[in-house]
């Protein structure tokens, strides 16, 4: 399970901001599901669901769109993951 980095804020309208390194990032609603999702501890099933019901999705479109975007959010160093302790 994926988890937000603790340093990381977020805003209602989308907008992410470290701190610690003065970035910032700007998502879509889509990502802002996600990251919201991120936030409560959903595991990837049910931020799955969650896109798929809120934007009337195929799954397949969701799974897409949520790998995709975790990916990035790894590659800006903005996750972890609870399994690599």
């Amino acid at each position: 399970m994926f988890k937000l980095k603790k340093n990381v804020a977020i805003s209602e309208s989308g907008f992410l901001f470290v701190p610690s390194t003065g970035d910032s990032f700007s998502v879509n609603p889509v990502g802002i599901t996600i990251i919201h999702e991120l936030q409560k501890g959903s595991a990837e099933d049910n931020i799955l669901t969650a896109i798929a019901e809120v934007y009337e999705v195929d799954r397949n479109i969701a799974e897409k769109d949520l790998y995709d975007f975790l990916h990035k959010l790894k590659q800006l160093n903005l996750i972890e993951n609870d399994n690599e302790d």
